[in-house]
């Protein structure tokens, strides 16, 4: 089975390597990263079999190279271009995991999760299931609007969510080897998934996810030696997934600090990601 596995991850890699059009930042085998910006990134064919990603949520965090406080029409209007670029570089039966909030009131109240819900069909996008990741973390809560009163409450879910799209046709073309266990499967498939979050003083980056995230969508809907893309790479943790389980890598990101963070990450954390 490893040679098998060896095979194709070096035959989809050459494919692959061989239509991108950008000079990267480093590649490997398994890996390819790009310091650019996603709104430029192209590739002479659709070669992506699955996204992974949680894009900027526009909530003025203080990325080094991002403006996160945009007014709420640009941000919509940045959405959907990149969601756009992604359509083109996907494979007719590409999927598309996109973690967002529900909703946010920071800057006035928004429906951020149906708003980018929205804008990806208009891309093309074809909508299947939404996953609610039940983060368990509450300790964000910092606002109850009017307390203990009808006046004006605000209600706050701690959850975040995880749309599912396909680009032309959900059911994979391609026959290819699965490697979930049945009980991750079971477990899966139930469209809550409860895990915690992320630390940005342990990754050192300030808004990353949890490798659990990016583990469970590479393995439920890709397999082993597909092409996986995260566009927003940030701390690289979907291209440390990937690598771990046997797919290769694509991310772009914007700033070269974050490109370097998640070289590095990739280069020390091999041993020890699940």
């Amino acid at each position: 089975m490893k040679r098998k596995i060896d095979m194709l991850m070096k035959n989809n890699y050459s494919e692959t390597k061989a239509i991108l059009k950008s000079k990267p930042f480093y590649k490997n085998d398994s890996v390819t990263i790009y310091n650019t910006d996603i709104l430029s990134f192209s590739t002479e064919e659709s070669i992506v079999d699955l996204i992974v990603t949680s894009p900027p949520y526009n909530v003025d965090i203080k990325y080094t190279s991002n403006n996160d406080e945009l007014s709420y029409e640009e941000y919509l209007e940045f959405s959907k271009k990149w969601m756009c670029v992604c359509y083109k570089i996907s494979k007719d039966d590409g999927r598309f995991c996109l973690n967002i909030p529900l909703d946010k009131n920071k800057g006035g109240h928004n429906s951020v999760y149906a708003d980018l819900v929205n804008l990806a069909k208009e891309c093309g996008w074809q909508y299947f299931t939404t996953v609610v990741w039940n983060e368990g973390n509450i300790s964000r809560r910092t606002a109850w609007g009017s307390w203990l009163s009808a006046s004006a409450p605000y209600v706050i879910a701690p959850v975040e969510m995880i749309a599912i799209f396909y680009k032309k046709q959900w059911k994979k073309t391609s026959k290819g080897i699965s490697d979930i266990s049945r009980d991750d499967f079971m477990n899966w498939t139930n469209g809550v998934w409860t895990f915690n979050g992320e630390s940005k003083k342990r990754i050192g980056h300030p808004a990353p996810f949890p490798i659990e995230l990016p583990k469970r969508c590479i393995q439920l809907f890709s397999y082993v030696g597909d092409t996986i893309f995260d566009p927003f790479l940030g701390s690289g943790t979907s291209l440390i997934a990937s690598s771990k389980l046997n797919r290769i890598g694509i991310g772009v990101d914007i700033d070269k600090s974050y490109c370097e963070l998640a070289l590095t990450r990739l280069n020390i954390k091999q041993g020890d990601l699940f």
